[in-house]
This record gives C-alpha cells, sequence and structure tokens, in this order.
C-alpha cells in the first residue's frame, strides 16, 4: 500500500477545507442575480417587479397569495367581510416586530393605509382608492372602512399596498425612507449601491424564524441573461430569476442546477402614448386607432413567442392569459393579417408610418423589439428602436417621453390590478395617458361588484373598448423562468413571480 506524502495529505486536507467552507457559505448566505436593479425600496412609492422580489424578504404584507392565487394570512391571521361588503375587519398577528424593534400592531396598520393612501408620489393611492379610513378596535383587530364594495382589495393588500413598513422610521425618514427602509419581513436592510448590489441580512426577532435558513442574502442585478447566467455557472450566483428562455434546455441538461416555471399573472405588451403628452399627437399610432389597428395585424403572436421567447410564453391579447378564468371571451386573439393592415394605413391616409419603440436593456425585451419591427415591416411600417435603461425608461413614460413602449407587467391576482391603474384617467400606471369615460365607468362598477359572473360580463364590456382603443397592445404572457443550484430546495412557485425565502434552504 503507498503511502500519501505529508505534503499531499496536507493538499488533500485544504482541499476538503476550502470545500466545507463553501458549502457553509452558501448555506449561510444566498445570492441572487436580478434582471434590473430597483427602483425606490419604499412599498408606497414603488413600482417595479424587481423591487417586489426584494420586498419578498424586506416586508411582510396583510396577507399573501399561494400557488393556487388564494388569498392566505401573513401579518393578518384572518378577517371578515360585512354583510354590505362595505367594511373589512381583520385580526393581526401578535408577537410581530419591525427591524427596528417597534412593535407591529393595529396602530401600525392604520398609519400604512393612511400613509399609501395620502403620501405624495403614492403609487398605491389608486388601489386603496374606496378605503375611506381605518379604525382601531383594539391592539391587534383594525376595520377597514370603504365607500363602496371593493372586491380587489384583499388582493391589493396582498401586496404592496399591504406591506407594513415601521412608522417610526418612516415619520422620521419622510420621502428619503426608501434609501434605509424598514419593515417586518425575514430579512433586514443592510446596504445598497445603486446598479451593483443589496444587502439583506436575517432579522432575528422575525415572527416565523423557523421557516428561514439563510443569515445573508445578496441581490446583484445583471441586465445581461447571458452573463447572469455565467454568473450561476461559475459559482458566483445561487439563484437567478428571469432566466433567457435560450438557455432553458442547456440548464435542464446540467445536473448541478434545477429549473423551475410558471406561467405569470402579468403581462408582456406595449404601451402606446394616446395621450400622455404631445408626442401623442406627433406619431402616428397615437394620432389615429386605425393605426393602432393596422400596427397590431401585422402582429403574428404566435410567432413572436416562438422567436423571442423560444416557445416559454403564452400568446395573449388581454391583460390576463386566455386560460385565465377572467379572460373576456367576447375579444379573442386576433390573427395577423398584413393584407387588412395595410388598407387600414390607406383609409388613415398614412404612407409608411414611423415611430420609434423604446424598450429597456433586457435581453428578452430587445428581442422582441426586433421581432416586432420585422413583423410591422412587412405592413409598411417603420418602427426605430431606442433601447434605455430600466428605470430610465419608466422616468420617460411617466412624462410621456415616448412614442410606444415595450413593457412587461408583472400581475396581480386579481384582474383589477392589471386594469384599473393603466386603464382609468390620470392613474399613476396609466402611462399611456388614455382616458375613456365609459371604460372609467366599467371599471369603477367592476370594482364594487361582488358577484364573480357580474364581474365577468363587465371584464367583457371593458375589454370591447379597451381592446378597440389599443392603449396598449398585449402580446403574451411569459413564464417566470429560475435557474438555481441543485443544493437548494423548498422553493415555491407562485404565479406573481416572487421569491419567497420562507422555506429555501440549501441541502
Amino acid at each position: 500500500m503507498t503511502i500519501p506524502s505529508r505534503t499531499a495529505r496536507l493538499a488533500a486536507t485544504l482541499a476538503l477545507a476550502a470545500g466545507l467552507a463553501a458549502f457553509s457559505s452558501f448555506a449561510q448566505s444566498l445570492r441572487i442575480g436580478l434582471a434590473e436593479d430597483p427602483d425606490v425600496l419604499d412599498p408606497t412609492l414603488a413600482r417595479t417587479f424587481v423591487g417586489r422580489i426584494v420586498f419578498s424578504a424586506l416586508c411582510d404584507k396583510l396577507v399573501d397569495i399561494d400557488e393556487n392565487l388564494k388569498i392566505v394570512p401573513q401579518l393578518a391571521t384572518s378577517w371578515e367581510w360585512s354583510a354590505d361588503h362595505k367594511a373589512l375587519t381583520m385580526k393581526l398577528r401578535q408577537g410581530v416586530k419591525f427591524h427596528d424593534g417597534e412593535t407591529f400592531d393595529a396602530e401600525a396598520v392604520k398609519f400604512n393605509i393612511e400613509r399609501h393612501k395620502v403620501m405624495p408620489g403614492s403609487n398605491r393611492s389608486g388601489e386603496l382608492k374606496p378605503v375611506t379610513s381605518v379604525d382601531v378596535l383594539d391592539p391587534y383587530t383594525v376595520r377597514l372602512n370603504l365607500s363602496a364594495p371593493f372586491a380587489p382589495l384583499l388582493a391589493a393588500l396582498a401586496d404592496r399596498a399591504g406591506m407594513m413598513v415601521s412608522p417610526k422610521a418612516a415619520r422620521a425618514e419622510g420621502d428619503k425612507f426608501g434609501a434605509h427602509p424598514v419593515c417586518s419581513g425575514p430579512f433586514k436592510f443592510v446596504e445598497r449601491v445603486a446598479q451593483d448590489r443589496i444587502i439583506l441580512e436575517r432579522f432575528a426577532d422575525y415572527w416565523d424564524k423557523s421557516s428561514i435558513h439563510f443569515d445573508k442574502v445578496t441581490y446583484l442585478p445583471i441586465v445581461d441573461s447571458t452573463v447572469r447566467l455565467a454568473n450561476l455557472k461559475s459559482g458566483q450566483l445561487d439563484f437567478i430569476e428571469r432566466m433567457a428562455p435560450s438557455d432553458v434546455p442547456a440548464v435542464k441538461s446540467d445536473k448541478r442546477f434545477k429549473l423551475s416555471k410558471i406561467v405569470e399573472i402579468g403581462y408582456q405588451g406595449i404601451t402606446i402614448n394616446v395621450g400622455k403628452s404631445d408626442l401623442a399627437q406627433k406619431n402616428p399610432l397615437g394620432r389615429d386607432p386605425r393605426v393602432r389597428e393596422a400596427f397590431e395585424l401585422s402582429l403574428d403572436r404566435d410567432a413572436i413567442v416562438q422567436v423571442a421567447m423560444d416557445g416559454e410564453a403564452q400568446p395573449g391579447n388581454q391583460w390576463v392569459a386566455p386560460n385565465n378564468s377572467w379572460y373576456a371571451k367576447n375579444m379573442p386573439i386576433p390573427k395577423r393579417d398584413v393584407a387588412r393592415a395595410k388598407a387600414l394605413l390607406k383609409e388613415a391616409g398614412v404612407t409608411n408610418p414611423s415611430f420609434t419603440l423604446t424598450t429597456t436593456t433586457t435581453s428578452d425585451a430587445q428581442r422582441l423589439a426586433q421581432v416586432v419591427q420585422s413583423m410591422a415591416r412587412d405592413a409598411g411600417f417603420d418602427v426605430k428602436l431606442q433601447a434605455t435603461e430600466f428605470s430610465t425608461s419608466l422616468n420617460m413614460a411617466d412624462k410621456g417621453q415616448f412614442e410606444a413602449y415595450v413593457l412587461a407587467w408583472s400581475g396581480r391576482a386579481d384582474p383589477d390590478g392589471n386594469l384599473f391603474s393603466f386603464d382609468v384617467c390620470k392613474q399613476p400606471l396609466n402611462y399611456a395617458g388614455y382616458c375613456n369615460a365609459e371604460v372609467d365607468k366599467l371599471i369603477t362598477e367592476s370594482r364594487a361588484t361582488v358577484d364573480p359572473a357580474k364581474r365577468e360580463k363587465l371584464f367583457e364590456q371593458v375589454a370591447a373598448h379597451v381592446l378597440k382603443d389599443r392603449p396598449i397592445v398585449y402580446l403574451y404572457h411569459r413564464n417566470w423562468l429560475w435557474a438555481y443550484s441543485s443544493k437548494l430546495s423548498g422553493l415555491r412557485t407562485v404565479p406573481d413571480g416572487l421569491i419567497r425565502l420562507q422555506g429555501l434552504k440549501a441541502d
């Protein structure tokens, strides 16, 4: 028998130690690659999907949704509607602390709901518009009073409108709160370097601490999906979200990694400036609905999904997917019809209409824009592409500094969350500048209608208007694609696309 030399034994020992150290580091710290850098980390002001991924670790909500979009308890343990559906009473979880040691209670809920409603720049005000007041019934019971029944309320409270921040910290920081957020989630804020990293550490006093298995989570924004995957393969990342569809086969065949996916509850579409700024009248798409119809008819959604998304999406023409129970069946997906598109342009008196399509710098958005550019050319459109960093593009959309804009919406459990803020006059996310009094009336009525069958009929009427006016040309519904180390287990695939760290662990 050959006895290993002292040098060989030492080398083997060091290698083993390095391996154990690497595993120990992995077990204590989780590194997640994001497709963009989030905007402000204040639930009241925030508006990006990627920010919601970070919030899922940072800020607990009153309620959450499960894999079947059912509303489930989080900071509220139970709730009950009044007979007229104009009041919602919620029992709150006791023993919950904010990251600054302050107690979560009914007064904190009242503060947060009121902050969402009245803070300048709030993107939650529309989501909570029917809430007129909040009553503290006892330290752990609140009642939300409504001006009318409001069917989407619980779904709104399952997202940023239901996120609870520390009243003490929010009062002290004011509009600077997003730079040092203080919530009650499983992880607390440590550091943020814009476009580089966000670092959170485990909150020792979290109410559900047994479900948390990492001491630290680092979010790294890496816009290029190829680079994001390369970092996963090299061991620099443990988890990446929104993996490029073209990389699915390679990840599936690599035993070092796992792949999870689920169809989103949102949509990918093209928002058209029809009234947001004077650019609406300076481009043919904004001026004439016939030109918008021609543009839509130049597009083949099935082909877009195959070419731009490698089949990892479901074609659609509405704010919810065709397999969603809220899909308006009276307005099916239109087929591509280039001849009809050309006829509409002739009817509108427009020859070779030209417009600029703004897109983010993410690879999937740019692929989509290139396919759209090529298809629309067949009908006579001259589409120019402008790629812009994500947060910058949102600011441009806010100001109406665009003609058409490739924009994905991550979606909400209730279809109102995909409709109201985008299609009702002067709402915060109505980047199109769309305003139709009849649509406003129908959507408002749908919010106050508790009967699902009656709501479906109202959504059909909304679809008949909005899909004809085309402030947004809906294209498809993506598969959320997550790739991660095979050492990880316990991931929950919820259609909202958020990475919930509760239950996630390294084996």
